[in-house]
């Protein structure tokens, strides 16, 4: 398991840890108009799956930001931002920042994306910082527990993943 820390405390990550090579783990969240959406909704995209553990910290701003950013430049790829927070938080974020080009989905009803990829802290029941690029066929090609929560992670290896992936 990825050995992860919070504001330079040790946590507890539920779940198993995802690694490259793998099948992704099948999920379904909870999206801002409250409809269910599974991994099966992306299928034959490559997917850049951005973890944070809420959008209203600035780091976790920043990430989705920066994702939102590059998404225009990366051909069919779907970038997607899943937390904790209510969907009804994510579209009010989302609105009052101009988000439009990233996916924000919630995984507060039941942390079934959390523990389904190992991110879920149990000490907190918010998701841990992660990054994973997803190939159209469903196999993990890139996967990053960032070590510290509260740091960034590395947005340049993530995208020239998402670039690669077929």
């Amino acid at each position: 398991m990825a050995n992860v820390t919070f504001k330079n405390n040790p946590v507890t990550l539920v779940g198993d840890e995802v690694k490259v090579g793998e099948k992704a783990p099948a999920f379904t969240v909870l999206a801002n108009d409250l409809s269910e959406v599974s991994l099966d909704d992306y299928k034959g995209n490559v997917k850049l799956i951005s973890v944070v553990p809420s959008l209203d910290t600035g780091v976790c701003d920043a990430q989705t930001r920066k994702f939102n950013e590059e998404a225009d430049k990366l051909d069919n790829v779907k970038v997607l931002t899943v937390s904790m927070d209510l969907p009804f938080a994510q579209k009010r974020w989302c609105g009052a920042n101009g988000i439009e080009n990233v996916d924000t989905l919630s995984d507060h009803r039941d942390a079934y994306f959390g523990e389904a990829f190992g991110v879920l802290i149990k000490e907190m029941r918010l998701l841990t910082r992660a990054v994973f690029v997803v190939n159209s066929e469903d196999e993990v090609v890139y996967a990053e527990y960032v070590p510290e929560a509260t740091d960034h992670p590395n947005y340049e290896a993530a995208l020239q993943a998402a670039q690669e992936a077929k």
